[in-house]
């Protein structure tokens, strides 16, 4: 999501991928929510990075980085974040993530092949992860999903 309010703000994250299996780099958008506090609400679906939009950090500026970074997460929003890769090269990935966005899912397409799909806080979990299942099983995609709220989890 392009911002262009003045309370917007990129803040770097670095952290360890399961999914690329390396010490990566994604930078995110976010609102102001107290500079002072160094409090900021994430308004991006990450690509790579365990977090959801809306959750609230703590970063701060960093001399090393020469940007202000991600420290640690104040709240969670509850909204969870799935990564999907199209497997299947035939099929257009702006169906599948219609598929998803029919389901109450908002996603961001990296490329032709990968997208990072938010369920909001006040999704059920069960029909979407089935919808994933049903795909991954059929050899169309693959996902992983990197961060599950406490109320997407499941057994």
């Amino acid at each position: 999501m392009t911002q262009t309010k003045d309370t917007s703000v990129k803040i770097l994250f670095r952290f360890f991928s399961s999914v690329l299996d390396q010490w990566t780099v994604e930078t995110m958008w976010a609102d102001t929510v107290d500079a002072d506090k160094g409090l900021y609400k994430l308004d991006s679906i990450p690509f790579y990075a365990p977090f959801a939009s809306e959750d609230i950090v703590f970063a701060e500026y960093d001399e090393t980085e020469e940007r202000l970074t991600y420290r640690k997460t104040v709240e969670h929003s509850g909204n969870s974040t799935v990564q999907v890769v199209l497997l299947d090269t035939s099929m257009d990935i702006n169906i599948i993530r219609n598929t998803f966005k029919d389901l109450g899912c908002i996603s961001e397409k990296l490329n032709d092949q990968y997208f990072a799909m938010e369920i909001p806080s006040g999704k059920e979990y069960a029909p979407i992860r089935h919808k994933l299942t049903e795909l991954e099983d059929t050899g169309i995609i693959s996902y992983a999903e990197p961060y599950l709220a406490k109320n997407h989890w499941y057994d």
